[in-house]
């Protein structure tokens, strides 16, 4: 049902072998139902996901997934829809199977349109994407060639989320492991692409995220960050006391050019701004498949340029930045 072996030995005698080696023991710790109380449920939830037939997949759609040659019966559908709803909330997405449309929390698919033409091609790089979610934007990253994705997240939800997609796509060069950036071996240097998508805020302290990213790139490799902003200058940062827009763990919300800056002091090169905006309730939202509050309960409900507290409403940047030869 979920077997990381064939990922282990792959990465026996390559230059991950240092990961190889602790791999096992930190994905029991990451997927330990002594640790997690809801994962044997979750875990129920994937075990009940019917076998069925797949004539075809899609991952470089908007919503990644599988389809049947013909469409599902009534009883099959809905065991199939109540399976994956017990899989509940689905964060990031969308995704389609069988003619099951998974409507996320989030609008993804979006995002990936947003910087996919200002990324280096994927095509045969080996990616890294920390806080990765359930696995959608390194489905989108496998379809548009990259050799092998490894996406990071500590949350046991998004792990079980993302094999109950694999059990269907069957793909051997995708993998979610179950743990954050501070699990990875020190200055791997083995990614030509490293992505943090929705993670700086979260952290403490920004540079040592930032350092953390690095030391995971080899010599030439690419950064993708996208990140919480404010509209400032060189030096401006948002710390904002208490929450932002609802949630406690906000830390840093600098300018583009405070976050840019930050890139070049930690010996980033070519620090490129490739998309700025405010966040919308179109973007973000409540569905069926996450029923619980989501951006709009989040802004002021008479002003929705501001935050709940008061703060400047989410705005995000997507940033790319190298590391030199």
């Amino acid at each position: 049902m979920i077997n990381y072996q064939p990922l282990i030995d792959r990465w026996r005698d390559s230059e991950l072998d240092r990961w190889a080696q602790v791999l096992e023991q930190q994905i029991d710790n990451g997927l330990s139902q002594e640790r997690h109380g809801d994962l044997p449920r979750w875990l129920q939830a994937l075990q009940d996901l019917p076998p069925l037939p797949v004539e075809s997949i899609h991952l470089d759609t908007s919503r990644v997934g599988a389809n049947s040659a013909l469409p599902l019966d009534e009883p099959m559908s809905a065991r199939l829809r109540d399976a994956l709803q017990r899989l509940h909330p689905w964060r990031k997405g969308p995704f389609e199977l069988f003619d099951i449309h998974i409507d996320t929390e989030w609008r993804s698919d979006w995002k990936w349109d947003r910087l996919r033409e200002d990324i280096d091609p994927l095509k045969g790089r080996r990616v890294l994407d920390v806080g990765c979610g359930s696995g959608y934007h390194c489905w989108r990253m496998l379809g548009d060639g990259a050799e092998e994705v490894i996406g990071i997240d500590p949350t046991p939800l998004f792990i079980v989320q993302f094999w109950a997609l694999q059990k269907y796509l069957q793909q051997d060069n995708i993998w979610l492991l179950p743990m954050g950036i501070e699990q990875v071996p020190a200055k791997l240097q083995a990614f030509d692409t490293v992505f943090s998508m929705g993670v700086l805020y979260h952290r403490r302290s920004p540079l040592d995220h930032l350092q953390e990213l690095k030391d995971c790139l080899r010599p030439g490799g690419q950064l993708v960050l996208e990140t919480l902003v404010i509209e400032g200058e060189l030096g401006d940062t948002l710390l904002p006391e208490g929450r932002y827009a609802r949630m406690g763990n906000v830390w840093f919300l600098p300018s583009c050019d405070t976050l840019l800056s930050w890139l070049y002091k930690l010996g980033f090169v070519d620090p490129q701004l490739v998309d700025v905006g405010d966040t919308t309730t179109e973007e973000q939202r409540s569905t069926q498949w996450m029923t619980f509050h989501s951006l709009a309960n989040f802004l002021d409900p008479e002003d929705s340029k501001k935050s709940i507290e008061g703060h400047p409403a989410p705005r995000r940047a997507i940033v790319t930045a190298r590391i030199p030869n």
